[in-house]
């Protein structure tokens, strides 16, 4: 898989692993989060989810880079 950074500049993240959203040569997005374990929904095995903050979306909204 062939991945293209979408987001992830966050200028309060300078040197640190940070939330991101990648489009892939698939067709499809892979976003890098922060794991999330607390949350009540069942979750199929294979699958997980993250928590980004909104303003991640709002910047890949802005950046005009989907689609």
């Amino acid at each position: 898989m062939k991945l293209q950074k979408l987001t992830g500049n966050d200028s309060s993240c300078a040197g640190k692993h940070c939330p991101t959203v990648y489009s892939t040569d698939r067709g499809s997005l892979v976003v890098q989060g922060y794991t999330v374990s607390d949350a009540d929904l069942d979750v199929p095995a294979g699958e997980g989810i993250v928590e980004v903050p909104l303003s991640l979306i709002k910047e890949l909204m802005r950046s005009g880079r989907l689609g």
